[in-house]
């Protein structure tokens, strides 16, 4: 936290704007004039990704320029809330006034300009404009507005905002991670509402975004790090707006990463094959490092254990090409039909012999 209290009034100034630069953006800070020296606070407390500001000051215009956007690019956005006093606000050919209680929205990587008319006080939320997803693309149409909270998501958002600034500073970091997420989604909802984005474009991000997200988790199923954290940090986009895009897939992200390393198991387990792989081995090379959790994902999908799997498929590993196929009646995955799972029979062939020096996996029938 920065207080002019404790810095000599002729250095009062330059301190002020080497805070504001450090903890949001580079800008210009230009005080007002009044009869006495400069006087001002600002507070910051991050929480993940998201910054949290409480500024408090004498009347001053804050101004980013496009010198100052070319030579520091900023591809974050601030949201306000004017708790007091007056200002104006420019940004993107629009002009707002910004009144006690009413938010604005303003992108950093474009100019802008905040005047403060009075001694004010103004809370922050500083966050990266992918965090909002899909909705980052409507925010162009909402820079430089006043937004009443009177009714809708402004009317959640602008409390949320204020709560966070008193109870920054005593958030716990797992906790932090979380309200960040929620912030996000509540700017992306808003910034969806107000930009007037309608199902049909959220269905076209949709539509474009999921066909990409799985083939990045089938080239990385081998990764034991694969997780949705990696998966939506590839894409540029937040976790929760990850799950967003599978809640009409009956799935998860975590679950369709493990139903796929077990589909790829149970199609290496019965490959034909002069040297045929342990069942310990196939797992740990599809990124499962825990036998006992393997065996009951496979049993969760196939309802076999990996062992009985790879000995009704009927050939023994190790003793090259089998002898027949598996019977007819072998399952599928459970709520899944052709597919992985077709191709994971054909031709298959395997027996219950095991492998020289296999054992059994822990937790799992033989």
């Amino acid at each position: 936290m920065l207080s002019t209290a404790s810095v000599p009034e002729a250095e009062r100034v330059s301190a002020w704007q080497r805070a504001v630069r450090h903890l949001l953006a580079p800008v210009r800070v230009t005080p007002r004039r009044t009869q006495h020296a400069f006087e001002g606070s600002v507070a910051a407390v991050d929480l993940g990704y998201l910054r949290v500001l409480s500024v408090e000051a004498d009347p001053m215009r804050l101004s980013r320029d496009a010198r100052l956007v070319a030579a520091a690019p900023e591809n974050r956005l601030a949201l306000a809330v004017q708790a007091s006093g007056t200002a104006l606000l420019h940004q993107d050919g629009r002009s707002a006034v910004l009144r006690p209680g009413e938010l604005a929205l303003f992108h950093l990587r474009r100019p802008f300009t905040l005047e403060q008319r009075q001694r004010f006080s103004l809370h922050l939320l500083r966050l990266p404009e992918q965090s909002l997803g899909s909705a980052a693309g409507g925010v162009d149409r909402i820079t430089g507005r006043a937004i009443t909270p009177a009714g809708g998501v402004a009317a959640l958002l602008a409390p949320f905002v204020t709560g966070l600034v008193a109870d920054a500073a005593r958030i716990t970091a797992p906790v932090g991670d979380r309200l960040a997420g929620n912030a996000a989604d509540l700017l992306a909802t808003l910034v969806d509402e107000l930009a007037g984005a309608g199902d049909s474009d959220r269905g076209n991000a949709r539509d474009h975004l999921l066909p990409l997200i799985r083939r990045y988790i089938d080239e990385n199923l081998r990764d034991p790090e694969l997780s949705p954290e990696r998966v939506a940090g590839a894409h540029r986009i937040s976790v929760r707006y990850l799950h967003r895009l599978f809640e009409a897939e009956e799935t998860t992200v975590r679950k369709l990463i493990q139903r796929r390393r077990v589909e790829e198991c149970a199609h290496e387990l019965v490959r034909r094959g002069r040297a045929a792989p342990t069942i310990s081995t196939v797992a740990r090379s599809w990124g499962f490092q825990n036998p006992a959790h393997f065996s009951r994902a496979f049993k969760a999908v196939y309802g076999h254990s990996p062992r009985h799997w790879r000995r009704d498929a009927g050939t023994t590993p190790g003793r090259g090409t089998g002898c027949c196929h598996p019977p007819e009646s072998f399952p599928s995955p459970r709520g899944r039909t052709g597919g992985a799972a077709a191709a994971t029979h054909t031709g298959a062939a395997v027996d219950s012999a095991k492998a020289p020096g296999e054992v059994a996996e822990a937790g799992e029938a033989v």
